[in-house]
Order: structure tokens, then C-alpha cells, then sequence
């Protein structure tokens, strides 16, 4: 808008001119002390817009060569930013390309030269970290904080991954919780950071805490956080297996959702199982039992014996209604039985169990069975059953064909 109102301005002058000149018979008189000079008022008009012209162009250059040397450095500047930029570009390429070497050389020249010291210094860092040069690492780690303090949320991020990724787990959750206390926001990567190490270190509680924030936040969904939160529980109970009290104390914090879960309350189960707390134990089974069937669980029911086991056999025995074939159901009121010197009934379940599933487990009750009621060759024929059977299911599992061996 300026250019064109400019343009109208010259234009407007020119044609005053020619109207002036074209129609004017004036001239122009110039005195001084006794000089006289006469002029038409055409010339004197050419002569001053030829002066002001040359005037200009004049002016111009005096500017322009006083401004060189701004101008000079200016492109400098340019010229070496232009540079930088490029070797940045240069380092970024080689880092993705897997040729660190170049990407920290080409980096720290980045760097060098000014161009955005955090990304430069944390991108040499990321090289020398995958050339497992971890001195130098650090290096280029301090030299970010130095340049670019305000840059802490992208430092500190990338310093906690690295040394998670060399397993220095408790390092990298001392730089995320100082993360965390200098106001950095725990987005969903850091959270994910800090789930990765806390599961390393085993701190289960932490575990169980982080899943359910990543899991409101959409990073997992129900069944990889049930599956996570599974896990985790089972090795907090393992963990506090050595005291009654803190045993107790865990499994009180378990929500009763997943009080139920069969691996759950297989692990509460073992764990007050070997701390001789054996009637905490059945009413752990029982009660998952009474949510859902769980075979496997079944069989740690039998695992806590001498307290009241006639008890246990008539709860057992309400259940075979239900799942009159289940092996494990049958090979646990053998074990009862037999416990209890129910001879007859130990025997007729013990060889269900092994009709509708034949176990090295079931095999050997059934010898020892044997054994104690004076049967000596039933005994080392189901001793021969069950070696027999465990060697086959060794050599199916070297085959690759894996099964599940009670």
C-alpha cells in the first residue's frame, strides 16, 4: 500500500512539472554580491531535480558503505547459523540412520556453533549413550543443564531413560522423583519411565499405583492393566511371605475384585500356607472357589492338612456336583483321605483322578498309598507309572511340546 501510494505521488509531480514547464515563461534570477546569473525557470527546474537526484544517490552510498561492516557481519551470522542448522539436520540423520559416531560428532558441532544448545547436547548425549561411551554421556548431560536450565522437563527425561536403559534403576527414579518435586508434569511417558523401573526394583505397591493412573489416562487397557496388576499383586504377597502381620496387612489393601482372581489368591494361599496360617488359607480358596473355578487353585486345598480335614473333605466333596471330572478336584480328596486313613476312599479318588488325567503327582500319592496299607507291589508299579510319566513329559518338554505337569 505504501509502494502504490508512492508511485501516485511521483506520478502526481511529474505531470505538475510538465504542466509548469510546458506552459511557464518565467525564469529564475540568482545574485550574489555582484554576480548576476539569469536562468528560464525550465532549466533552473531541471538543474534542481538533477542536484537532488545526485544528492541522493550520493547519500545513499555513503550509507550503505558505512553500513558494510553490519552488513558483513550480519551475513556472517546468517551464513554460520545456516551452517549449524546443517550439521544439526546432518546429526539428526545419522542418529536415525544408527551411525552414532557421526550423529555426536556432527551434534557437539552443533553445538558448538550455538545452534539449540538443550536439543544438540541431549542428541550427543542419546549418540554417545548408544556407543556406551556413558562418561561422555553425562558430559554432554551437564553441558545441557549449564546452557539451557530452563530446558529441565527435556533433560531430566532424557537422562532418567538412559539410565533405566544402562539398569540403573534407582538413579533414574531419583532424577524422576526431582523431576517431579521441581514441578515437572508426570505425563504418561514419565509415568510409563517410572513403571518400567519400579517393576526392576520391585516396588510393587508403586506398581500397582502407576497402573491404575496409566490406565485412567488410556495407556492400557482393561486386560493388559488387569494382567499388570495381577502380577504385581502376586509378587507383593511373595514379598511379605516372611511375617504374618505384613502379610495380612497386604492383603487387606487387595481390593476384593481381585481378592478372587485365581492367581491371587493362589499366591495368598501359599504364602500363609508356609507361614502356617492354614485356615487363612482355606477361607482364601474357598471363597475365590466360590467366584470362580479354578483347578489349579483346587489343589493347594489340600496343601494345609491337621487343622479340621473332615471339614475339608465334605466341602470338597460338595463341589464334585459340579465338576464330578475335574483331576485336580479327585487328586485332592485323595490326598485328604489318605490323610485322614481313609484308605478305600483315598484309593477310588486317587484312581479317578488318574482315569481322567494321569499325573505324576496322582501316581505317586497312589504308590505311597500303597505303601502304607502294606501293599508293596502296587506301590513300585505306580512308582514305575509315575517315573515313566515324568520322563516322557521331560522329553515332550525338550521337544518343545510343553504341558502342564502338576
Amino acid at each position: 500500500m505504501k509502494f502504490l501510494i508512492w508511485i501516485v505521488l511521483i506520478f502526481a509531480l511529474a505531470v505538475a512539472l510538465a504542466v509548469t514547464i510546458g506552459y511557464g515563461n518565467g525564469y529564475v534570477l540568482l545574485v550574489y554580491s555582484t554576480y548576476r546569473v539569469e536562468l528560464s525557470l525550465k532549466l533552473a527546474l531541471l538543474l534542481l531535480v538533477g542536484a537532488f537526484i545526485i544528492a541522493y544517490a550520493l547519500i545513499r552510498l555513503l550509507a550503505q558503505t558505512l553500513r558494510m561492516p553490519a552488513h558483513v557481519r550480519e551475513y556472517r551470522v546468517r551464513r554460520r547459523r545456516e551452517k549449524a542448522r546443517g550439521r544439526f539436520n546432518e546429526s539428526l540423520r545419522m542418529f536415525f540412520e544408527g551411525r552414532y559416531a557421526k550423529a555426536e560428532k556432527a551434534a557437539a558441532a552443533a553445538n558448538e556453533m550455538g545452534e539449540s544448545p538443550a536439543l544438540t547436547s541431549l542428541l550427543a548425549a542419546r549418540s554417545a549413550h548408544a556407543l556406551k561411551a556413558f562418561d561422555k554421556r553425562d558430559t554432554y548431560l551437564d553441558e545441557a543443564e549449564k546452557q539451557a536450565p530452563e530446558e529441565k522437563t527435556a533433560r531430566m527425561m532424557t537422562q532418567a531413560e538412559l539410565l533405566v536403559d544402562e539398569h540403573r534403576y534407582q538413579d533414574a527414579l531419583g532424577v524422576l522423583a526431582a523431576l517431579n518435586e521441581s514441578g515437572g508434569t508426570k505425563h504418561v511417558a514419565a509415568l510409563r519411565l517410572e513403571l518400567e523401573a519400579q517393576q526392576r526394583v520391585k516396588n510393587w505397591d508403586q506398581v500397582l499405583n502407576l497402573v491404575g493412573q496409566l490406565e485412567k489416562r488410556g495407556f492400557f487397557d482393561v486386560g493388559q492393566a488387569q494382567q499388570l496388576r495381577l502380577y504385581a499383586t502376586q509378587e507383593n504377597l511373595k514379598r511379605h511371605a516372611n511375617d504374618i502381620a505384613e502379610l495380612q496387612e497386604c492383603w487387606r489393601r487387595i481390593p476384593a475384585s481381585d481378592k478372587k482372581l485365581g492367581g491371587v489368591a493362589a499366591a495368598a494361599a501359599r504364602s500363609f500356607i508356609a507361614l502356617g496360617a492354614c485356615s487363612i488359607a482355606q477361607d482364601i480358596i474357598e471363597r475365590s472357589l466360590d467366584s470362580q473355578w479354578d483347578s489349579d487353585l483346587v489343589y493347594l486345598y489340600s496343601e494345609c492338612l491337621g487343622q479340621d480335614t473332615l471339614k475339608q473333605i465334605e466341602r470338597a466333596e460338595t463341589r464334585l456336583f459340579d465338576h464330578p471330572n475335574d483331576a485336580h478336584l479327585l487328586l485332592t480328596l485323595g490326598r485328604l483321605c489318605a490323610y485322614q486313613e481313609l484308605w478305600g476312599k483315598a484309593q477310588s479318588y486317587l484312581e479317578a483322578s488318574i482315569g481322567v488325567e494321569p499325573t505324576v503327582t496322582a501316581h505317586r500319592e497312589l504308590a505311597m498309598l500303597h505303601e502304607k496299607i502294606g501293599q508293596n507291589e502296587e506301590a513300585e508299579a505306580q512308582y514305575r507309572k509315575s517315573l515313566d510319566l515324568a520322563v516322557r513329559q521331560l522329553r515332550d518338554i525338550s521337544g518343545g511340546r510343553r504341558r502342564t505337569v502338576l
